[in-house]
């Protein structure tokens, strides 16, 4: 198969076959993000190159994978005709594929109708992975979690509104009433010891306010050369320790109110793996938080963690 760089996808995605229909991400400025740096200029796939690599899998993998992940970062702002083609390629070429799924920004979908959102959904894309990363306003802020959002006569929002944070609850409800699954990922550690407790507060009520499908934690790793790098050394940006953040998973847990979500902490970047589903298994993964906190049960080592 053909990429363009590093290739990212999320830990379940790991058996999927991965189409590059985007290169790098279309805003490629959340300051703790590595992911995309080494694409600065965004683009488009053309329509044929993804055909052809659709082809190519089709034909050289046959249905050893069951699932399609579309790739770079936020593939959801393609127009509707690369969807369009790609989608029904996917149909026709694999009919043995039961998910395509893709990373979302909130504004991506919010840019899109819902009659678009809809169609995207018939013709076979299934979920969504959106990374609010935090639930705290001023820690999204800090993080540069996406662009303003607009207002419906197309104006910025004031910055005086708590806009991050509202625009992925738009998003997320936008999603889910077009039918589309939704998994929302979130960081430890992304608010630093000054807005740790914050974070983990304002995290697990975004949740309940987004009540995705899918729930994921990971641990925020400083990355030399990053924005919030340089913070770290011009400001002292500090992540909390290994107390606090467990302390930051509890809150999150303890708090958030979804539906029904599959909770998963499998991310390489995580002390402690956790599996369940909330709010059923709340009690059984609280519990094992606090049994983490006093020292009873073991962490990955540092050394096995990584990205």
């Amino acid at each position: 198969m053909r990429y363009q760089g590093k290739i990212y996808r999320p830990p379940s995605e790991a058996r999927s076959y991965i189409l590059q229909a985007t290169v790098g991400c279309s805003w490629n400025n959340c300051t703790y993000c590595d992911m995309y740096r080494d694409k600065p200029r965004f683009s488009l796939r053309t329509i044929q190159d993804c055909l052809e690599d659709l082809s190519m899998a089709a034909e050289q993998l046959g249905p050893r994978f069951e699932k399609v992940f579309i790739a770079d970062g936020d593939a959801l702002c393609m127009p509707m005709d690369h969807w369009e083609s790609i989608l029904g390629a996917i149909a026709e070429l694999m009919p043995w594929v039961r998910q395509v799924s893709c990373y979302a920004m909130a504004r991506n979908v919010l840019d899109k109708s819902a009659e678009e959102l809809q169609q995207l959904r018939r013709l076979g894309l299934k979920l969504l992975y959106m990374g609010p990363e935090s639930g705290d306003e001023l820690t999204l802020r800090a993080l540069a979690k996406g662009p303003r959002p607009l207002d419906s006569q197309g104006r910025p929002v004031p910055r005086t509104q708590d806009y991050l944070v509202q625009s992925h609850i738009d998003a997320a409800h936008r999603a889910r009433a077009a039918g589309l699954a939704l998994s929302a990922i979130f960081l430890l550690g992304a608010g630093g010891t000054e807005r740790s407790i914050e974070h983990a507060e304002g995290s697990a009520a975004l949740i309940t306010g987004m009540d995705p499908d899918y729930l994921a934690a990971l641990t925020l790793t400083l990355i030399p050369g990053t924005p919030l790098d340089r913070t770290r050394e011009r400001r002292g940006f500090q992540l909390p320790d290994l107390y606090g953040l467990l302390r930051e998973l509890r809150i999150l847990v303890d708090e958030a109110r979804p539906t029904r979500a599959l909770f998963r902490t499998n991310h390489a970047s995580n002390y402690l793996p956790l599996a369940g589903s909330l709010p059923r298994d709340r009690a059984r993964i609280v519990a094992t938080i606090d049994a983490a906190l006093a020292g009873r049960i073991p962490l990955r080592p540092e050394a096995l963690r990584g990205l």
